[in-house]
């Protein structure tokens, strides 16, 4: 009997394992379906997109994905293009919900649907492990300045049940595969 249950732990433990989230390394398709400047300027913002692409990458909590998409929009308006910065963030705010099956979705760098779920610990170790792996110039450029931690006044005060709920663009049990 207590063969079998050690069995049957060890299969479980070992599925569990073979389970886990694995992180992609990070890549960027710049601004996605937008341009990534101007006719005459043709990156002016592109470097703005980057960044925002790696927290999307990273993925995490619907206040996380919040913050990185005020901080491409404060990226672009910084560029003295209020316009285009408003509307990527409208974009971005439609189409970038880790609900749908997109390549650019909230968390895409993770290869099982995670919703807005907070990392794991572990998760935040491979996020890291996956930086350290990256060239340090690159590295550097993104998380310079950090659109993860961008200190931007929000447009409008959140609660944090608010942030921390996911809107009502998918289902309520972000558990749920797409």
């Amino acid at each position: 009997m207590t063969k079998n249950i050690t069995v049957t732990l060890t299969l479980l433990l070992l599925t569990n394992i073979s389970n886990a989230q694995q992180l992609t390394p990070f890549t960027s398709d710049g601004c996605s379906r937008f341009p990534n400047g101007t006719p005459a300027q043709q990156d002016l913002w592109l470097e703005c997109c980057e960044r925002h692409d790696f927290a999307y990458w990273r993925g995490g909590t619907y206040a996380e994905r919040l913050s990185a998409d005020e901080a491409l929009e404060a990226c672009v308006a910084d560029l003295n293009e209020p316009i285009i910065a408003s509307l990527m963030y409208m974009g971005v705010r439609v189409g970038g919900t880790p609900f749908a099956p997109t390549d650019f979705r909230w968390g895409y760098g993770w290869t099982e649907y995670r919703g807005y779920r907070a990392l794991s610990e572990a998760e935040r170790r491979e996020v890291a492990r996956a930086i350290d792996a990256m060239d340090p110039l690159e590295s550097a450029r993104l998380l310079q300045p950090s659109v993860l931690k961008h200190s931007a006044t929000p447009k409008e005060q959140h609660t944090e049940e608010q942030l921390d709920s996911p809107p009502q663009d998918g289902p309520a049990n972000n558990q749920n595969k797409p």
